[in-house]
């Protein structure tokens, strides 16, 4: 498929060939370390922020979180919490949040293979992270089924090649392999694959464990060093309303011990699992952050934690997940004023509740980044590929998203005010009633002074129409296949390589490890 190309003299002087103009104008690489050089958005006042942490201090001391892991309530106990064994309720003390707040580290950096591709949380850092966890995969050519293997790979390799994804993902669950060696072959991939950051699900402390093997033999470095500075993250999901189920409480024990990146995110969607209004919403998410924050530093005081929010709302005709919504947007903004109350690196997401790769999936997906890249997000979950509320990965739609992840990468760039850039000079050339075509201005900056889009068609409609009308969602699909097509792989040590694979056939042969529900 050939791209589109632009018009007008721009277009006269670009060559012809897509894969040589995007190597012209290729702007990616400002995209490795992304900065929001923009003060957040807010939706509540200083005084609200405070009543809002207040009520949920008063809501975990008052009502407390049911917590479903044994080991995870005697850690409370242990800490002073009032646990109630009967009813596996457990009961925090304001000053017990309190102090593991301030044991809670400000500034988080992940550490890649790859020291170039290092990934800081803090200070303006942005990071896109794809959509993780959905069991099904869709594409135009074969539609929507169950996810394989395979589809996880083609998404962590199309995670690789652009740099606009900072961090890789659960991308899609590959049923094809059996649940008790999943998480061998999936952070398997992601090693091989990628130089960038991996995930790993908290599915029981086995599997855990048998990531950070992974890991650990992949960075080559010893376990004391594994555990000194993070290189994978998780994320926990709280059950809300104020629950906490095993696998997620063992997942903030065991990467708080290991001194890997936490991402306490409570799910709550206003009028189903959570108060009808936002601030209600975000109040309850508040406190189950609280919570997940408060047994990690139990755990290991200075465990990082990234304060996770996912606040929606639902359709109250039918009970379905709402996403892009202007409730979404706002519970946006005020989830960000929370994260900066507490101090902490805070996680959004890009959401959709559309089926398929429509005007709709784009319009939700880009009211969900405003909502997160201008309420200060330092990382974004699910940023691209998301459709069916999180049901489906699409490949169509993860390039229509990196496309918009591009272009939010490019309002964050600085604005130049030199008198160079104010042109007073190619003014006077070109002069009243001229253009600035062919002005020497233009000349010495057109192969890089706009962004080039990546789906986007900019010719006219006869142009257009005899390259065959193609949507957008069309020439994302011919974009995925093609960068696949182009796909290298990172250079990996021969020996590292060899201990991958000798560690997943043992741990494969052994029986894996089931997940723990």
């Amino acid at each position: 498929m050939t791209e589109p190309v632009e018009s007008g003299a721009r277009r006269r002087r670009r060559p012809a060939s897509s894969e040589n103009a995007h190597a012209i104008y290729d702007r990616t690489g400002t995209y490795r370390h992304l900065r929001n050089p923009f003060t957040p958005l807010k939706v509540f006042s200083d005084d609200q922020v405070a009543s809002i942490h207040e009520t949920a201090l008063v809501m975990l001391e008052t009502q407390g979180m049911k917590v479903l892991s044994e080991d995870a309530r005697q850690l409370f106990r242990d800490a002073g919490a009032a646990v109630d064994e009967a009813s596996n309720l457990v009961r925090i003390d304001r000053g017990l949040v309190a102090t593991s707040l301030a044991s809670a580290p400000r500034e988080i950096t992940l550490h890649s293979v790859d020291p170039q591709r290092h990934v800081p949380l803090y200070d303006g850092h942005v990071a896109f992270a794809p959509t993780s966890g959905p069991p099904n995969i869709m594409d135009t050519a074969r539609g929507r089924r169950a996810g394989t293997l395979e589809d996880f790979c083609n998404l962590t390799k199309l995670c690789q090649s652009f740099e606009v994804i900072h961090v890789l993902g659960g991308a899609t669950e590959p049923q094809d392999i059996p649940v008790k060696t999943r998480h061998l072959e999936v952070t398997r991939a992601q090693l091989m694959l990628s130089d960038k950051i991996p995930l790993v699900f908290s599915r029981g402390h086995g599997q855990v464990a048998d990531n950070f093997e992974l890991i650990r033999l992949a960075h080559n470095i010893s376990p004391e060093e594994f555990r000194s500075r993070p290189f994978t993250y998780t994320v926990i999901n709280t059950n809300s309303p104020l629950q906490l189920d095993i696998p997620m409480a063992d997942g903030i024990i065991d990467f708080a011990a290991a001194g890997q990146v936490l991402i306490i995110t409570p799910f709550t969607l206003a009028g189903a699992m959570a108060p009808v209004t936002v601030a209600g919403a975000l109040t309850l998410a508040h406190a189950e952050a609280l919570a997940g924050l408060t047994l990690a530093q139990i755990v290991r005081p200075g465990a990082p934690v990234v304060y996770g929010s996912f606040t929606s709302n639902v359709d109250m005709k039918s009970g379905s997940p709402a996403f892009g919504t202007p409730e979404y947007v706002k519970a946006a903004f005020g989830a960000g004023q929370m994260a900066r109350f507490l101090g902490l690196p805070w996680r959004s997401s890009n959401a959709t509740a559309s089926n398929t790769p429509d005007a709709q999936s784009a319009y939700e997906s880009q009211m969900s980044l405003w909502g997160a890249l201008f309420g200060g997000c330092n990382f974004i979950l699910h940023a691209a590929g998301w459709l069916e509320s999180g049901l489906t990965t699409s490949y169509e739609k993860f390039i229509l998203d990196v496309e918009m992840l591009q272009m939010f990468a490019e309002v964050f760039q600085p604005v130049g005010a030199t008198a160079a850039d104010l042109a007073l000079e190619a003014v006077a050339e070109v002069g009243p009633g001229g253009h600035f075509f062919g002005c020497a201005h233009t000349m010495e900056r057109y192969r890089s002074a706009f962004y080039a889009p990546l789906v986007s068609d900019w010719r006219n409609f006869g142009q257009w129409a005899e390259d065959g009308s193609k949507t957008a969602t069309e020439r994302a699909s011919g974009i995925w296949r093609s960068t696949l097509d182009r796909y290298v792989a990172p250079k990996r040590d021969p020996a590292i390589v060899e201990s991958l694979d000798a560690f997943v056939e043992r741990r494969t042969a052994e029986g894996g490890a089931p997940p723990v529900s």
